[in-house]
């Protein structure tokens, strides 16, 4: 049996299990997929004690950036970013990706998003630099990143300056002024831009993509969709991503997005 995880901390409520595994049953493989706490002080250990019965790993937070210089070889999503949140194991080999590339431009696509003017993007880690990822390939000239912390956005600035973006950061207090842009991408843990609802333009007509997924809908995605703003959720994204891991970590393409998509929904309720 060939076995895959997904590693992070916290790790309890990661929904990544319930997708991979839908996944390799409807595909009829023989592969397990669990959820393991691993700090960033862990991970190296845990990378150097792997054996041939691994095929592959999902990274979330706090990892994607940490894990980066522990792989042999990256794509260019990895190398413009800074992060990777899939690793393919081949012959020994720790091959990184940055899945969530794919699943935001899935996601947008699907909310008939295929070029970007200048956008907001709130939050400056990992996933605010996979975000500017994908708006740069939507055509996206100009981000204004909003940080909890702006003095320690310096890897966000880096992966802007890799990208060909120019990128205005900008402190969380002044959110407000920035949330009418065409294209706002919240890039925060659930609970982080809770505070910003009430803040959101009554007419904006624009679009707001919210990676958090479980609470949804969250505060800001509401106050979004009453003020008439098109929303999209984090499901969509972390679906696309996955489906993407999937046909990395197994070689089977392509995957059963449907299969995994209905695992999803029952498992959140929805």
């Amino acid at each position: 049996m060939k076995r895959l995880a997904i590693l992070g901390s916290p790790i309890q409520q990661a929904l990544s299990p319930v997708l991979h595994r839908a996944a390799y049953r409807a595909l009829g493989l023989n592969y397990s997929y669990s959820a393991l706490e691993c700090t960033p002080e862990r991970l190296a250990a845990f990378l150097a004690g792997m054996d041939d019965s691994w095929a592959g790993l999902s990274l979330t937070m706090p990892l994607k950036r940490v894990v980066v210089p522990l792989l042999h070889h990256v794509s260019e999503a990895v190398q413009a970013t800074g992060t990777a949140n899939t690793i393919t194991v081949d012959d020994g080999r720790l091959l990184g990706d940055n899945t969530d590339v794919y699943g935001l431009l899935q996601a947008l696509g699907g909310a008939q998003v295929h070029r970007a003017g200048p956008a907001t993007v709130l939050g400056a880690g990992a996933t605010a630099a996979t975000a500017l990822c994908a708006l740069q390939a939507l055509g996206c000239p100009k981000v204004t990143a909003i940080a909890r912390d702006p003095a320690g956005a310096g890897e966000l600035a880096e992966a802007a300056c890799r990208l060909g973006i120019e990128l205005r950061i900008r402190p969380w207090a002044e959110a407000a002024q920035h949330l009418a842009a065409g294209l706002v991408v919240s890039a925060v843990p659930p609970g982080a831009a809770d505070a910003l609802a009430y803040l959101w333009p009554t007419t904006a007509g624009n679009t707001l993509l919210d990676v958090v997924y479980r609470p949804w809908p969250t505060p800001l995605a509401e106050a979004a969709q009453n003020a008439g703003s098109t929303v999209i959720g984090g499901l969509p994204m972390l679906l696309h991503q996955a489906a993407r891991q999937v046909e990395l970590q197994t070689g089977h393409s392509p995957a059963p997005l449907e299969a995994m998509r209905r695992a999803a929904i029952r498992t959140l309720g929805l």
